[in-house]
């Protein structure tokens, strides 16, 4: 079988090809359940990476401290994270 076919006249049909219905409601409401979904992710998207930035901005700060004064090495973390304007948990 060949790979391309060859089409005559008598192969073409002259009726016009028809849609399928579609209601607005069933668009309507397509698109709401899309934008729903997709705020949805957006969101946790920010909210995920706002956590990973704050774990890791948490580390940095612990291991400064740390190497700067180990015996007191929370409060100096509690301080900076004060100071920086955050609450400590």
């Amino acid at each position: 079988m060949p790979a391309v076919r060859i089409v005559t006249q008598e192969d073409v049909s002259l009726e016009p090809a028809t849609t399928a219905n579609v209601s607005a409601a069933r668009v309507w409401t397509y698109l709401g359940v899309t934008l729903v979904l997709l705020a949805a992710i957006g969101t946790w998207l920010v909210w995920f990476s706002a956590f990973i930035q704050r774990s890791l901005q948490e580390e940095d700060i612990r291991a400064a401290c740390r190497r700067a004064m180990p015996e007191t090495a929370e409060r100096c973390f509690d301080t900076v994270v004060i100071q920086r304007g955050g609450v400590r948990r």
